[in-house]
């Protein structure tokens, strides 16, 4: 089972990326995913300027996994979520990730 405590969704964005357009659909598709695989999600915005959102996979004290990067385009909260669900799918084939192997199943099922 995932452990909710080691394992989050971060999402990465400059202060000044417009809230509603950008970074809201990102990270909304973000702590969808994260409810559903019962993980936190940490926002984490920059002062500097930059026109990418990131989103990570952490567990613990590794490093994050990028999942998906948005490159300035407006994006839609549906194709984000079905990107992060494809990525969660494939980050749980790893050895390294044997925790996300017991949530395989249950990320197919997600819609």
């Amino acid at each position: 089972m995932l452990d909710p405590q080691t394992e989050k969704l971060l999402v990465y964005a400059s202060s000044f990326a417009s809230h509603a357009q950008r970074l809201k659909p990102v990270s909304a598709a973000a702590e969808k995913m994260a409810g559903q695989l019962k993980m936190n999600v940490e926002v984490k915005t920059f002062r500097k300027k930059f026109t990418p959102i990131y989103v990570y996979y952490k567990r613990g004290d590794e490093e994050p996994i990028p999942l998906y990067c948005s490159h300035g385009e407006e994006s839609n909260a549906e194709d984000v979520y079905a990107t992060l669900k494809n990525m969660m799918f494939v980050l749980s084939f790893h050895p390294k990730h044997s925790t996300l192997k017991h949530a395989r199943k249950m990320i197919m099922q997600f819609s």
